[in-house]
């Protein structure tokens, strides 16, 4: 069992990667044909916590790999 989420932080990391997704794709803007390499996994801190997120051009995603909340 685990806590329950803190929805608010779920909801700023949500927020967060949409502006990361559409930098990326104004950065890359033909993804399926990128020839170059992917951008190295990152992290990003929010006031509440943090998460780490690789973005993969060819496939056009971003995927979270790991959210780190704060302690209250």
């Amino acid at each position: 069992m685990g806590d329950t989420p803190d929805l608010a932080f779920i909801a700023q990391i949500e927020e967060r990667a949409d502006e990361l997704l559409r930098a990326a794709a104004a950065l890359y803007l033909d993804g399926p044909s990128f020839q170059g390499r992917s951008p190295s996994m990152r992290t990003e801190i929010l006031p509440c916590g943090m998460f780490e997120y690789l973005i993969v051009v060819r496939q056009e995603r971003l995927y979270i790999t790991h959210v780190t909340p704060w302690p209250l």
